[in-house]
């Protein structure tokens, strides 16, 4: 039974880890430092829910789980970029009308312990405004190709034909809740001017 245990540990020791996102920062941000509390969540996770005005039902909200990068380790920007095909709803809807909202919860960091995902408690954020295209020839196209295929290394063995494209979110509204109180004030502008991104272990 004993060697059992052992060997049961040994295996889990092995498995790769679900995803290749960054490490958990040393501390989830005071509460009240909203704009630092905004910027961990999209630092530190790797998919999220990306929700669009749907070209196939008649303009009502869809919501696809999605991967996406802000950039690469210790050089994030906060600006969430996908890697997204039309053969995917989302990219079709964005191209159509770019209206879209983006949702990350703390919890998949697992620094929410026991709590419910909708305890206040336990940090979430939406981001909403609209979802472009980016300019494949352009500097921040190779920008956000590096910060996503270092963060899902698979990406860049996705099949070509697919034609995978570069799509980022232009944000015009924030929805912070990181503590009792309801949400937290904090415009795009103090989003994404808050200083250098937290440092990772």
């Amino acid at each position: 039974m004993e060697l059992k245990s052992v060997a049961v540990i040994l295996f889990l020791l092995r498995v790769p880890a679900a995803t290749s996102g960054r490490p958990l920062a040393a501390g989830k941000p005071d509460p009240d430092d909203a704009a630092a509390t905004a910027r961990w969540l999209v630092a530190q996770n790797s998919w999220g829910v990306l929700s669009t005005i749907s070209s196939d039902l008649g303009g009502s909200p869809f919501g696809n789980v999605v991967s996406f990068s802000d950039g690469v380790p210790g050089e994030g920007c906060g600006i969430p970029y996908f890697y997204l095909t039309t053969l995917d709803p989302t990219a079709r809807d964005a191209l159509t009308d770019g209206r879209s909202s983006f949702t990350l919860s703390e919890f998949p960091l697992g620094s929410c312990g026991k709590i419910d995902p909708e305890n206040p408690t336990c940090a979430k954020l939406t981001l909403t405004g609209k979802l472009k295209l980016v300019d494949s020839q352009s500097s921040e196209a190779e920008f956000a190709q590096d910060a996503l295929f270092t963060k899902h290394r698979e990406m860049k063995d996705w099949p070509k034909n697919h034609n995978f494209q570069i799509f980022k979110l232009e944000i015009e509204d924030i929805f912070l809740i990181d503590w009792f109180g309801g949400p937290k004030p904090l415009s795009p502008a103090q989003y994404l001017n808050h200083g250098k991104e937290l440092s990772v272990i």
